[in-house]
């Protein structure tokens, strides 16, 4: 038998897209949930690689890499609607400020300890504001502005993965924990009034399906490539150095402004089409990993992601507790931002807080419009003052 197994453009292309359907048909099962689909389509992507399934380069790779991460940022970008953002309560609003400002604090003190420690220290600094702000998305679309390795990549997933994990389990937990721990009740006194939290009549219905149509669709792949190559041509006037993190700016600002129009925001299927581009993006980033140098560099990476991670809770809960913060916003503020919206949502649900549901979504948005543009600021205030 000849090895690798799958070498032609199209037997990959095919392997590609069986490892995304794979990684988001197995998020029926409680393990892969805690793993998500974005770790889980990198560690198959390693597997085939170093059983030599597949190559570690294959000219389909730079097709993906080039149209599908630009186009995930800007698809992605498309669902925000800054009309919805104004509906959040000035409480609310600074328990998220708070939370983003606490991770670009923490990530350029701990980036300017650990970055010359690091291969790509100030882009892995860059890539856990992305994602502390918004979301994984945010990470990718960083990585990408930033030239990051592939390896670079792939330790700073698993790393998230390997601290983020217990986190969620600490946010999920922290509703009772307020509610029922005597001391944490006399240190927090601050808290919505019952009908504030659980409220009545019709709410959001979280996870439910979603419903679009082929013409949302095609627009919606129509209206990202049009940013994108607006994006790609303006960024070629740019400094060379700086070109591609430009890039990912462009289109991030482009796509907000197109979501603000009333057709573009009534478009659906956002939010899966751009983790569908992402995860193929990923499943490229796991065939080019040398396992080697990946477990080397994944223990100080995953130091510096820690004391990010801890260092930001910190400093948000003292924040939010100076300015009296009720308790429900200041965990939902850090989810929202250590995590997503979603997963916000998923905690303000699980605790019984009906009208914090469409809170917590709010909050995951307005991280993931912050985080693309704060990743890359503070990626090159840390290459600044480290020198890189």
């Amino acid at each position: 038998m000849q090895f690798p197994i799958f070498q032609s453009t199209d037997a990959m292309l095919t392997v590609i897209l069986m490892m995304v359907a794979f990684s988001l048909w197995v998020q029926k099962f409680k393990l892969f949930k805690y793993v998500g689909p974005a770790l889980t389509v990198i560690i198959l992507g390693m597997i085939l690689v170093n059983l030599h399934i597949v190559p570690g380069a294959q000219d389909v790779y730079g097709v993906v890499i080039t149209y599908c991460v630009p186009m995930s940022i800007s698809i992605y970008l498309l669902n925000v609607n800054l009309k919805e953002l104004a509906k959040l309560s000035g409480k609310a609003l600074a328990a998220l400020l708070s939370a983003v400002f606490s991770v670009c604090l923490m990530a350029t003190l701990f980036g300017a300890v650990f970055g010359g420690k690091m291969f790509e220290g100030w882009k892995i600094a860059g890539m856990f504001v992305g994602t502390y702000t918004g979301g994984s998305g945010n990470l990718t679309a960083i990585a990408v502005g930033l030239d990051a390795a592939n390896d670079t990549i792939a330790a700073a997933n698993a790393a998230d993965y390997v601290i983020g994990m217990p986190t969620m389990f600490l946010m999920f937990a922290a509703p009772a924990l307020f509610q029922n721990v005597k001391f944490l009740k006399k240190v927090w006194p601050y808290e919505l009034e019952e009908k504030d939290r659980v409220g009545e009549g019709d709410h959001p219905v979280l996870m439910g399906d979603e419903k679009w149509s082929i013409k949302d669709i095609a627009w919606l792949l129509a209206i990202s490539v049009l940013i994108v190559t607006v994006a790609t041509k303006l960024s070629a006037f740019m400094p060379s150095d700086f070109a591609s993190a430009g890039r990912v700016l462009l289109i991030s600002t482009f796509s907000i402004i197109a979501a603000q129009i009333p057709f573009v925001s009534r478009l659906r299927g956002n939010i899966n089409l751009g983790l569908f581009f992402g995860l193929m993006y990923l499943a490229i980033i796991g065939f080019s990993v040398d396992l080697a140098s990946f477990f080397s560099s994944t223990m100080i990476i995953t130091v510096f992601c820690f004391c990010v991670i801890i260092g930001s809770i910190l400093l948000h809960l003292l924040i939010s507790r100076l300015c009296k913060v009720p308790y429900e916003y200041v965990i939902l503020g850090i989810t929202g931002a250590i995590a997503d919206g979603t997963t916000a949502s998923l905690v303000a649900s699980s605790a019984k807080w009906n009208r914090l549901i469409s809170v917590g979504l709010l909050m995951g948005v307005v991280g993931g419009v912050c985080g693309n543009y704060l990743g890359i600021l503070v990626a090159y205030v840390i290459r600044a003052i480290i020198g890189a």
